[in-house]
């Protein structure tokens, strides 16, 4: 059932704006109408899971450790955020690291009744949804870090 779940397509509220997770890329790639070049971002939620993907450069691990709502462009050109929200956590936990994207086609605001049909499983909060900033971007290399965004 889990490996099922894992190439299904959700709608959930992250904790920087709504998105969409997935395993499977080409599947956003569609729902997004997206460059194909563009990097997907891959959410993990510990620093060990992170471990297994990627490398931290060892200059550069405190600041990795602290930081929040904040995504990293590795040395292996992955980019990964660690998570540390409990309810997105606690759903990453659950069914693995996942590749997210916002849930709006590419460079438009997100549109509930656009996205609902193309996803596989909404998952309400309370609050619903609500588009935030969206995270800080640092491309790190094995000498410098530069923040894109």
């Amino acid at each position: 059932m889990r490996e099922k779940l894992s190439c299904q397509v959700f709608l959930i509220q992250t904790d920087t704006t709504v998105g969409l997770l997935s395993k499977d890329k080409k599947r956003l790639l569609n729902i997004k109408n997206r460059d194909k070049n563009k990097l997907f971002l891959k959410n993990v939620s510990t620093f060990k899971e992170l471990k297994n993907i990627s490398r931290v450069p060892c200059k550069y691990k405190k600041i990795v450790r602290r930081k929040q709502k904040t995504t990293f462009i590795y040395p292996n050109n992955q980019a990964i955020r660690v998570v540390k929200s409990i309810h997105f956590e606690n759903f990453l936990k659950r069914f693995g690291w996942q590749y997210s994207t916002s849930a709006n086609k590419s460079g438009e605001k997100f549109d509930f009744n656009y996205i609902k049909d193309k996803v596989d499983i909404i998952l309400y909060t309370p609050n619903g949804f609500k588009e935030k900033k969206s995270s800080s971007l640092f491309v790190i290399s094995n000498s410098k870090i530069r923040r894109i965004r």
